[in-house]
């Protein structure tokens, strides 16, 4: 994992934000940077590299939009210097996609 994916890792494991979540999830042909299947909320944190690869990363969004997830994507700089927002965001999707989730 990258330096962001662990520092964001910290607030999310534990359920710290009262939920469960995976990192490095396998979901059909992907692997996830973390996913709480309760409230089926996929989050992404991005690299450099995927500015080049928007193309990609819209097509992977929109499979698993049509399987029911919401996905978040975040850049590594948002998480590294602006946390408190990443969280914000995360929490208020959390609280909106409360008992829509496909498992746990």
């Amino acid at each position: 994992m990258t330096d962001a994916e662990n520092k964001l890792w910290w607030h999310l494991q534990g359920e710290r934000l009262g939920v469960k979540f995976r990192r490095q999830h396998p979901y059909r042909k992907f692997v996830l940077d973390f996913v709480c299947l309760e409230r089926s909320l996929v989050i992404e944190v991005d690299g450099g590299q995927h500015a080049q690869q928007q193309k990609m990363d819209n097509a992977r969004t929109a499979l698993l939009e049509q399987a029911g997830f919401r996905v978040l994507r975040f850049w590594n700089n948002e998480v590294l210097n602006q946390l408190d927002d990443v969280l914000e965001e995360i929490c208020r999707v959390l609280a909106e996609r409360e008992g829509s989730g496909i498992g746990g």
